[in-house]
């Protein structure tokens, strides 16, 4: 399968090496481009792939194609690729907010794959969701899936869902850095050394995060087992639910929600 990525950023790189340390692509199996002259090269130094900025040869010479563009860059990369995509390819794109329609009606009877990953495919643990344009068949859903699995865990859902897919787990993982900074803030606050409160902030959300993904129980029953009635973890939570922590999570996401969706009509 020959894979052309289009775009050298976080996510581009992020697959390409994702893709290699998988054992699914081969160096020559796989084409980058990007406008950065120097990010490019720097990515085909690393892994050794062919690079370059010519967007409707690596196209044109591609199986599949990745778009890792901006959403606000999207509507230029297509119309340069217009006719070098074509029923052969299968699209794959990993902007947010741009309906697998709207790159149809740029590039016309394309199979397109539009998935949203998010920044721990970095790690080859990202969490990835998928959606099938009008033209796509099983044949083409079954390549996107190849090539996703390299990054992480992979879904599949109707494009309806996808904008609340880009609040949940696209955006999540700010959420979750936001988490680490406000808890080592806290600790150095109640005298922690700064080093000390970050380190430890950040190696309990790493611990958490391993239960959560490696046993079977319910967040809910995880909480449950480290609340002991009238302990510490009990008083903190009480102040958290009090500050209706559940609320402004589902008004922060419900924001992500509606940029996703204002995203696409840009």
């Amino acid at each position: 399968m020959k894979i052309a990525v289009l775009g050298a950023g976080h996510m581009g790189g992020a697959l390409v090496k994702g893709l290699l340390a998988a054992g699914q692509a081969r160096p020559r199996d796989l084409w980058v481009t990007d406008v950065a002259a120097d990010r490019r090269r720097a990515l085909s130094k690393r892994t050794g792939v062919r690079a370059g900025a010519d967007n409707c040869a690596a196209t044109a010479w591609a199986d599949v194609v990745v778009l890792c563009v901006k959403p606000q860059g999207m509507g230029d990369l297509l119309r340069e690729i217009r006719g070098a995509a074509g029923p052969k390819h299968t699209v794959v794109s990993v902007a947010a907010g741009v309906k697998t329609a709207t790159i149809e009606k740029i590039l016309g009877r394309v199979p397109v794959i539009r998935a949203m990953p998010n920044t721990p495919a970095l790690l080859r643990a990202g969490a990835l969701v998928y959606c099938r344009g009008t033209h796509a068949g099983p044949k083409n859903e079954a390549a996107a899936k190849r090539l996703l699995s390299a990054l992480g865990p992979v879904w599949k859902t109707n494009e309806a869902r996808m904008d609340a897919v880009t609040a949940l787990s696209g955006s999540g993982p700010a959420y979750v850095f936001l988490l680490a900074e406000v808890m080592a803030a806290a600790g150095a606050a109640l005298g922690l050394p700064a080093s000390m409160a970050e380190a430890l902030a950040r190696q309990t959300i790493y611990g958490a995060g391993r239960m959560l993904v490696e046993t079977p129980d319910a967040p809910t029953e995880l909480r449950r087992r480290v609340t002991s009635p009238g302990g510490t973890t009990e008083a903190a939570l009480n102040v958290l639910m009090r500050g209706d922590l559940a609320g402004l999570f589902k008004k922060a996401l419900a924001d992500a929600a509606r940029r996703s969706k204002d995203l696409s009509m840009m």
